[in-house]
């Protein structure tokens, strides 16, 4: 199992500008080999006095943390499905990004462990 994991801020009034490119995002990454993939809209974020999420991504005020992830089978999956989603046309539909990509965070995990209850 291989994860890519995101962290950004998108500007309050745009979450369903975020939402409608996180379905199509997610519909093309689920026909690349995803297993699942995970948005997570702020609900209770409390500023640390060294760091936090909005330090991580220098949120503006108005702005809340999105915190995705992505798990794919393996690493090969999740590296092979980047280079053909980024050529599937059907991301042209995300259109303009609602939040600044300059400021996210991204990386790829290999797990240590998981823990469903059943």
């Amino acid at each position: 199992m291989y994860v890519n994991s995101y962290v950004l801020s998108v500007p309050e009034d745009r979450k369903d500008d975020y939402t409608r490119i996180a379905i199509i995002f997610a519909e093309i990454a689920k026909d690349f080999g995803a297993l699942e993939i995970f948005e997570n809209w702020e609900f209770e974020i409390p500023d640390g006095d060294h760091t936090d999420y909005r330090k991580a991504v220098k949120a503006e005020p108005g702005e809340k943390i999105v915190l995705s992830w992505v798990i794919w089978p393996d690493r090969e999956t999740g590296a092979k499905a980047h280079k053909g989603m980024y050529a599937d046309p059907r991301m042209d539909k995300l259109g303009e990004m609602p939040f600044d990509g300059k400021r996210m965070i991204l990386g790829g995990f290999e797990p240590i462990f998981s823990y469903r209850k059943d």
